[in-house]
């Protein structure tokens, strides 16, 4: 397949694997520090946090810009749950006529499917009934860099 056309590079869960972080407890406060604050430390288990079904979850970095409005950019590392139902509007990996997709997925009442992109750069696609499509997993989570400066490119 071509560079220009991959939507996404996906990765296994590893099974067992476990990624223990210590993390505040209590919150942190987005108004003025107080320097008396104690804050209690625990550990967090980002695995067991953001994988509720090992098996059939994998990881994807996205590749390309069509969800940008959704704030999912290029270089972000997308969570998918195959064994989840799809909802109309979900965020969902998609495969279509031999390429992988990641787009909201609406379905409207007379039972058409179109999957649609966060950028207006990019047409609705319909799934007419000849394209070879498969709804592939509902994403659950994105991980991201909060400044744009430092995404991957």
């Amino acid at each position: 397949m071509n560079d220009k056309y991959r939507a996404l590079d996906f990765y296994a869960i590893q099974e067992g694997t476990n990624l223990e972080l210590p993390y505040i407890s209590d919150g942190l406060y987005a108004g003025f520090p107080s320097p008396a604050e104690d804050y209690n430390t625990e550990v967090i288990d980002l695995t067991k946090e953001l994988i509720k079904h090992p098996h059939t979850t994998f990881l994807a970095r996205v590749v390309g810009d069509s969800m940008i409005d959704a704030d999912i950019y290029e270089g972000d590392i997308i969570i998918v749950d195959r064994s989840l139902e799809f909802r109309h509007n979900d965020v969902a990996v998609c495969f279509i006529n031999g390429e992988f997709n990641i787009k909201y997925v609406e379905k409207t009442r007379e039972g058409e499917l179109f999957l649609v992109s966060a950028n207006d750069k990019y047409p609705k696609i319909k799934v007419e009934p000849e394209d070879n499509f498969l709804l592939w997993g509902v994403v659950t989570y994105v991980i991201h860099r909060p400044n744009p400066r430092n995404r991957h490119r």
